[in-house]
């Protein structure tokens, strides 16, 4: 079906908003993906502040004009999955983790920061650990020299109580 120039516009728009709030842009090729799996994949989008749009290549490449993702417009060719995320790896991790499961679906690569990532840049971006992961690793590493200080400062004042009741 057909849009009309004001539908396009508003497409346009929408699309435009979701660009300028992202980090991240991950296309996909879905071509013989099925309703219920792809069903699938956008309530995982969903959960994950991942937003899924199946667009016109043009439409998308006039929507990305001008901002950081305008770096990837000359591989929007054939059916495509976009996938924007202000996270800067929900979007990788989302779809990469869908085409683990599914061998339809194929990355076909994204942008981040303002530059293009192929294949494989998107899928090492989707091996980085969440944020919530990467602050516990950091409280961790924070935390470890204080607990050790603690446990020896402990060792000596027992030591020091044994030689005292002797």
């Amino acid at each position: 079906m057909s849009l009309n120039r004001s539908e396009k516009e508003a497409v346009i728009s929408e699309v435009t908003g979701l660009a300028a709030q992202a980090q991240t842009l991950v296309m996909a090729e879905y071509r013989g993906v099925t309703v219920a799996a792809m069903t699938k994949l956008r309530s995982e989008a969903r959960k994950q502040g991942v937003s899924l749009s199946v667009l016109k290549n043009t439409l998308a490449r006039r929507a990305v004009a001008g901002s950081a993702f305008e770096v990837v417009s000359d591989q929007m060719t054939g059916p495509l999955i976009y996938g924007f995320s202000a996270d800067a790896v929900a979007a990788a991790r989302v779809v990469a983790d869908f085409a683990k499961t599914n061998d339809k679906l194929v990355i076909r690569g994204g942008a981040y920061g303002g530059k293009a990532l192929d294949v494989n840049g998107v899928k090492q971006l989707a091996s980085i650990p969440s944020k919530e992961v990467l602050l516990a690793q950091l409280c961790g590493l924070l935390k470890s020299p204080i607990s050790r200080t603690a446990v020896v400062l402990g060792a000596l004042a027992a030591k020091k109580g044994e030689t005292a009741a002797a």
